[in-house]
């Protein structure tokens, strides 16, 4: 069964900052905790990344997954190409420019191949769902600081 998500935040950063650190994927292992292991396959001819290897361990299910990118006007999204413990997913990040700040809005759907609890989907998608939002929003802000 496929569980979809959606939170939105407000980042005082401009849209392009935003998107440096999403397109910066190696960078994931060190503000996401889900990320265990991140490898760029292939890249656009601009340099973004257009497929990736994943490592990624969420409430204790370890999983191999590679994703394709697609960028848009607004943002950027991704799709699973292959997976040990995923039927599907889609994730996509929609940037909209507020003066000096951007709101974010983070969608994100996975369907597991097998059937787990609710509890453990509910705290699965709650910790996802805060590293998407709060976590980039950390990194973003740590990132002009510098």
């Amino acid at each position: 069964m496929a569980v979809s998500e959606t939170r939105e935040t407000v980042i005082e950063a401009s849209p392009a900052e935003i998107l440096d650190v999403l397109y910066d994927l190696e960078s994931l292992t060190e503000w996401s905790s889900a990320h265990q292991k991140v490898e760029i396959l292939e890249r656009d001819d601009d340099g973004r990344p257009k497929r990736s290897r994943q490592v990624v361990k969420i409430v204790g299910i370890n999983d191999e997954q590679v994703l394709d990118y697609s960028v848009h006007d607004n943002g950027v999204s991704w799709t699973l190409v292959s997976s040990q413990q995923q039927r599907a997913q889609e994730g996509r990040y929609t940037l909209t420019p507020d003066g000096d700040r951007t709101h974010v809005r983070f969608d994100l759907t996975v369907d597991p191949t097998v059937p787990l609890p609710g509890f453990l989907v509910k705290r699965g998608a709650k910790g996802l769902m805060e590293t998407a939002t709060d976590g980039l929003r950390k990194r973003v802000e740590s990132r002009k600081g510098q």
